[in-house]
């Protein structure tokens, strides 16, 4: 009987709180404020705190879709505009042992970027992972048909007018075009080209400090395109930033005069060769798709790291020696795209 009463108390209690907690659910969906307005404001504030807190990555946000522009990077182009405000830079091999480059640029204002120079095929495949409208001022024969075959969101310079690129003084012909972000966004809206985008971002940064404790030292990164055409990147401890020279010279931005800098350098070994189109002028031609070897390089570190892009449109994954994707530093960074034999040299600054 003892045992009986016991259980029967058990259940009945257990129905008890069950009811209680029913009706404070339901009474707390009618009315929050019924425990006392100060406990529910309290709860929103915490949690709006929370939300506040949480650190968000600053160089690639917001809806704003990428736009994608060739500069020139002839020593008669240089310096440059715009370099700096580019989320992502690619530089890669053309004709001539020279290097093109790919500026990619989101939710920035710019009154001048250039000078812009015309398309070459592979550059798309950049252009398209980074769901990016593809600014240019000319182009090869190959980079016209995939831009066509691909679908390719492209506005051509040459087709615009003078007041969207117009050529500048203090350059010569054909290293003086430039334009701005206004101008390629009216194009853009005129040719009913899509402004937005949801996609994510190539590169998966991080706003947690990425130090490579078990990189090699990477102060002095010395990237040869041609004997005549090299880049070096030398680091500075204090900014925690890598500071561009191109062909002997230390790049300055050509409306600011304010060194070209990188938070984190990609390199990545491609091999290229000369098309065969029939018109002899070297033009180049690569397979950007399959894994390629490469180099991460951030706060003077550098890891190696595999480069694996499925197909020419896809988002391009960089991987460490464990296969696992690496974590990139929230801040700008240039992939430089060298030929597969490029005598590439990463070392630690001499002490002089």
């Amino acid at each position: 009987m003892k045992k009986t009463v016991v259980i029967i108390v058990v259940i009945l209690c257990i129905i008890a709180i069950g009811v209680c907690s029913a009706i404070l659910y339901n009474r707390m969906q009618n009315d929050p404020t019924f425990l006392g307005t100060d406990v529910v404001n309290n709860a929103e504030e915490n949690s709006n705190t929370i939300v506040a807190q949480m650190p968000e990555v600053q160089i690639y946000k917001g809806s704003d879709r990428p736009i994608a522009v060739m500069i020139d990077n002839n020593i008669d182009a240089q310096p440059q505009a715009g370099l700096n405000d580019a989320y992502m830079v690619y530089e890669i091999i053309v004709e001539g042992g020279e290097s093109r480059i790919m500026a990619l640029f989101k939710g920035v204002s710019l009154d001048k970027i250039g000078p812009v120079r015309s398309s070459r095929h592979y550059f798309l495949d950049y252009a398209l992972e980074n769901d990016a409208i593809y600014v240019h001022y000319g182009w090869s024969p190959q980079a016209q048909s995939d831009i066509s075959s691909l679908g390719v969101n492209n506005i051509n310079g040459i087709s615009e007018t003078t007041k969207e690129f117009w050529r500048v003084k203090d350059k010569r012909s054909p290293h003086n075009v430039a334009t701005s972000t206004e101008k390629i966004l009216e194009i853009a809206n005129r040719k009913g080209y899509r402004t937005t985008s949801s996609k994510d971002s190539v590169l998966n940064y991080t706003t947690d400090e990425i130090n490579l404790e078990n990189g090699q030292v990477a102060e002095d990164i010395t990237i040869p395109y041609s004997a005549s055409n090299k880049v070096e990147w030398i680091y500075n401890s204090e900014t925690k930033r890598y500071t561009r020279y191109s062909k002997g010279d230390k790049q300055t931005d050509w409306t600011t005069g304010e060194d070209i800098t990188a938070k984190n350098i990609i390199v990545e070994f491609i091999a290229n060769s000369t098309l065969n189109d029939g018109e002899n002028k070297g033009r180049q031609t690569m397979n950007t798709v399959g894994s390629k070897d490469g180099y991460y390089i951030t706060n003077g570190k550098a890891i190696k790291i595999t480069c694996e892009k499925t197909t020419r449109s896809a988002q391009t994954v960089y991987k460490d020696e464990n296969e696992n994707e690496i974590d990139v530093n929230d801040g700008n960074t240039f992939v430089q795209i060298c030929p597969i034999n490029a005598n590439v040299t990463i070392e630690a600054l001499s002490e002089e």
